[in-house]
């Protein structure tokens, strides 16, 4: 069962999200670090997302965006763009989600992700997942220990490359 949060960090997350949000509109690029498994094993924990400004007519099925929704902020791949009346929406769904995510709308939307920094390697998003990452997305939407181990085995190789790289100064 998952624990809430205490109110004093739902807190601090919200100004972090507002910050964010603020910091990216302003720019049009932000840096940020990946939280949570919902995009697992597309972005894990601890890897750097590079944002650029989008609006949802410079967005594409299969790209990864960055919106606000509820003061939190969500990194999940556009799976339907669908336009009304009320103007264009996003259907997205995290890679390692069972469910889509309620329609994204223009003004949730930030920006999306153009790159991923993973261990000192520069990923480029792709807009489909390789055959590999299809499987364990499945793994990862069926089993919450699925997860669990992906997580896990990232940090054990990410302790290990630490260790083996030599200092530099």
């Amino acid at each position: 069962m998952k624990q809430l949060a205490a109110p004093a960090l739902d807190a601090v997350d919200a100004v972090k999200c507002d910050l964010a949000a603020e910091a990216l509109r302003s720019s049009g690029t932000l840096r940020l670090p990946a939280r949570g498994s919902s995009m697992l094993p597309t972005i894990l924990p601890g890897d750097v997302l590079t944002l650029e400004q989008a609006a949802s007519e410079g967005v594409s099925k299969g790209d990864i965006v960055l919106f606000t929704r509820n003061r939190r902020l969500f990194a999940h791949r556009v799976v339907e763009k669908v336009g009304e009346s009320s103007g264009m929406h996003l259907i997205t769904q995290g890679d390692g989600m069972a469910l889509p995510d309620p329609p994204v709308t223009e003004s949730e939307l930030l920006g999306k992700v153009a790159f991923i920094l993973r261990n000192g390697r520069l990923i480029l998003p792709s807009p489909r997942q390789r055959l590999s990452e299809r499987a364990v997305s499945v793994l990862v939407r069926r089993f919450d220990a699925a997860a669990r181990i992906v997580v896990g085995l990232h940090q054990i190789r990410r302790a290990l490359q630490e260790q083996s790289t030599p200092c530099q100064s």
